[in-house]
């Protein structure tokens, strides 16, 4: 009988530095940031172009999404049947995304049928119609959606936080009634077409095997977006509330939101925050996550994590719990903040929180659409594609004493907001 050989496990290399395709930046005639990632070895080609259109700019209730979501809905020369059977006809696809600053629309196609593909990227872009019907249609179905949806005590928790971290009438905060969709109007999607879907208020980010052919067809669409003027609104201050209870009589479960007001990714604190929110709830073996399931069994899960919008950012921690446990769960979550505050993280704590923040980087790096996310989300926030080796580095250097310093000067109990919807039993 043979013994079988011991197994060594192959070493865990963290790296120092991350390989990222620097972006090729050219500014068209009409005012449009061109960015191009080359990657010859795939075989497909990405374009997204990111319109400062999100529901911050716009003039009434929920006209960003709706513009955005009904661009493919027919244009001035072809149906919206018409335009995604060309798409499917050659394997191309065509998506839209939105958060509260941006629209991302993207085409993905193979390289030989980027031209047809982005012939079709021209009749939604430069010349939608927006049919009557097609509005009618979506103002009923996302009316519906919306009161469905604010039955679930989560999103209710959600929209509450940010009401109660930025007020009411913030445009990071407001949240509109489903009714405001009855007024919703095909001449209100065409005024914010028009206004903010121009080159000047746009950017455009290509990745992929650029071919001669392919970058003349990006080149041709591009171009033909009119110049026009950059949104550029105020925003009124906000105005933060520290508790909020919205009392659901027959929840099962409490939703629960705990945060605070901090800065955008470009803050010197940003990365910082980002480690001491991993070691908070940002993986399954987190402070949070063994207190509040592993040893109460009080969640299925819960997480922490920084956001960040172009002019704000937040520290957000969300969790669901049944309602005769709420009061005990927000103890222990104020009871790990504390012990964040008070006492040092353990290096062995800290090295699982640093390789799990680098894993998903790497991950996140991984192709050349994932680097052409990242270098959208650097563009944005003013920087390059080198910032994410200076964040690598940041967080490979951070030590236990940072992260208490951060933890208490930026998560102290009388600076956070506390949202709970459901029952206090």
């Amino acid at each position: 009988m043979k013994n079988n050989p011991i197994q060594i496990p192959p070493r865990i290399e963290i790296p120092e530095l991350l390989e990222i395709t620097p972006a090729h930046e050219e500014l068209l005639e009409n005012g449009l940031k061109l960015y191009t990632l080359q990657a010859e070895e795939f075989e497909v080609v990405r374009l997204t172009l990111v319109f400062h259109a999100g529901p911050v700019t716009q003039s009434a209730p929920f006209v960003a999404g709706a513009t955005a979501n009904l661009l493919a809905e027919g244009s001035t020369r072809l149906s919206g049947r018409e335009i995604a059977e060309q798409l499917d006809f050659y394997g191309s696809y065509f998506e839209v995304n939105l958060d509260r600053d941006y629209i991302y629309i993207s085409f993905c196609a193979l390289g030989k049928y980027i031209r047809e593909t982005l012939e079709m990227a021209s009749e939604i872009l430069l010349h939608p119609a927006f049919p009557e019907q097609e509005v009618a249609t979506y103002r009923t179905k996302r009316r519906q959606q919306l009161a469905i949806e604010r039955q679930k005590v989560d999103v209710q928790a959600r929209e509450r936080f940010v009401e109660a971290l930025f007020g009411v009438e913030h445009p990071y905060g407001i949240c509109y009634p489903e009714a405001a969709y009855d007024h919703l109007s095909r001449e209100q999607l065409l005024d914010h077409y028009r206004r903010l879907y121009v080159a000047s208020n746009a950017l455009a980010v290509c990745s992929g095997h650029i071919t001669s052919e392919a970058r003349e067809a990006i080149l041709h669409l591009c171009e033909q977006f009119p110049k026009g003027a950059p949104f550029n609104a105020p925003f009124p201050p906000t105005e933060s509330r520290r508790e909020w209870f919205v009392e659901r009589p027959k929840a099962v479960q409490s939703a629960i939101r705990i945060g605070r007001l901090l800065f955008p990714r470009n803050h010197p604190d940003f990365v910082g925050m980002q480690v001491v929110a991993t070691l908070l709830g940002g993986y399954f073996g987190a402070r949070l996550m063994h207190n509040l399931r592993e040893v109460h069994g009080y969640t299925y899960g819960v997480m922490a994590t920084m956001v960040n919008f172009e002019r704000e950012g937040y520290f957000a921690i969300a969790t669901q719990v049944g309602c005769e446990v709420t009061r005990e769960a927000l103890k222990e979550i104020f009871h790990e903040i504390e012990r964040m505050r008070t006492e040092p993280v353990s290096e062995e704590e800290l090295a699982l929180a640093k390789n799990i923040l680098t894993g998903e980087m790497m991950r996140i790096l991984d192709g050349p659409f994932g680097i052409a996310d990242v270098t959208i989300e650097n563009v944005l926030t003013g920087d390059d594609n080198e910032v994410v080796n200076r964040n690598l580095q940041e967080i490979r250097a951070i030590t236990p004493e940072r992260i208490q310093s951060l933890a208490f000067q930026y998560l102290a109990p009388e600076t956070l907001s506390t949202i709970v919807v459901g029952r206090m039993e």
